[in-house]
């Protein structure tokens, strides 16, 4: 570890010094960020050393969400957590202090707390390899929203630091089961049908009607989330392990998906450049998702409205083949 990187605070400087060079694309920022975080992993397992002993075991410690599938933005919250190997009580105590040192450090140098509570400081993404298997089949077994999203959610894991055979026996398990239940891609399909419109019907962008992002189009949730969404039930139902969302779209053309895929393609690829050159620096996490529609030019509004429109057309694709 860089001799530099000794506290939360020396990261932190590093980070907000760094950030801005990384602007060149998705892909730069989405590394950037990896690297920044794999320093406070370093930090935290020093920390965490001292305390104990050296880790018992083998583990992995992934990223997912938007980190999990290389979609991140400037600002980012937490999604990750823990698998570990042995499943004892010495393993669980080490790895969930870990797992909460690894959530305060990353707040510390600007990443927030996730409010789902995606964090190995949560013992439901912090456990052995026993114990997620047994999580994963409970959630593919319940019949509920949430169930159905933390399963969305781990699929888009990716690892940070560790072993990645642990986290694809996990996904193995996924899939494996998912074939013995001809129920679970429409379910799958179920949980993300709602989709929200940001295109009135003569075509013109529509933002928030009140509120503080009055007049704003939500990234995230009319554009970002369509295409997402319908790609990963796509990703799971053809036992796919990329995660972002662009190789999971190149993977499905190179299975013989139909040619208007290399048009999503364009489109979700346009979408992240648009996001990163309209990015305010000032912006909160949650503000990093509104993008006034009078900033737009007349160029960047027919951008928005072609990316919008054509993630919408492949939310009713999937639909129409899995429901």
């Amino acid at each position: 570890m860089n001799k530099n990187m000794q506290t939360y605070d020396s990261i932190k400087n590093l980070r907000e010094k760094l950030i801005f060079q990384y602007q060149i694309d998705a892909d730069s920022l989405n590394h950037f960020h990896d690297k920044v975080m794999k320093y406070v992993f370093h930090l935290a397992l020093e920390q965490q050393v001292q305390k104990t002993k050296i880790p018992p075991c083998e583990f992995v410690w992934f990223i997912t969400g938007s980190g999990g599938r290389l979609e991140q933005g400037y600002v980012s919250d937490q999604d990750h957590g823990i698998i570990f190997a042995e499943n004892s009580i010495e393993a669980s105590h080490f790895f969930y202090e870990l797992g909460k040192e690894l959530s305060y450090g990353l707040y510390k140098i600007g990443y927030p707390y996730c409010e789902g509570k995606i964090m190995p400081s949560n013992p439901l993404w912090c456990s052995s390899v026993e114990g997620w298997q047994h999580q994963i089949s409970l959630w593919m077994e319940e019949e509920s929203w949430e169930a159905m999203r933390y399963l969305q959610i781990f699929y888009d894991s990716r690892v940070l630091v560790g072993s990645s055979q642990l986290l694809s026996e996990l996904k193995f398990h996924i899939l494996a089961n998912q074939e013995a239940n001809t129920n679970l891609l429409r379910r799958h399909m179920e949980n993300i049908m709602f989709v929200k419109k940001a295109i009135g019907p003569l075509g013109q962008l529509v933002g928030e009607e009140k509120g503080e992002y009055e007049g704003s189009v939500d990234l995230k949730q009319t554009a970002f989330l369509p295409y997402v969404n319908a790609i990963r039930v796509l990703a799971i139902k053809e036992g796919l392990l990329e995660t972002s969302t662009i190789d999971r779209i190149e993977a499905l053309l190179k299975r013989g998906y139909p040619p208007e895929f290399k048009g999503y393609l364009e489109h979700f690829k346009l979408l992240l450049e648009l996001r990163n050159n309209l990015y305010n620096h000032t912006q909160s996490y949650e503000a990093s998702h509104f993008i006034p529609i009078k900033s737009l030019d007349k160029r960047r509004k027919k951008e928005l409205r072609d990316i919008l429109k054509s993630g919408y057309k492949l939310h009713q694709y999937v639909r129409s083949i899995i429901v």
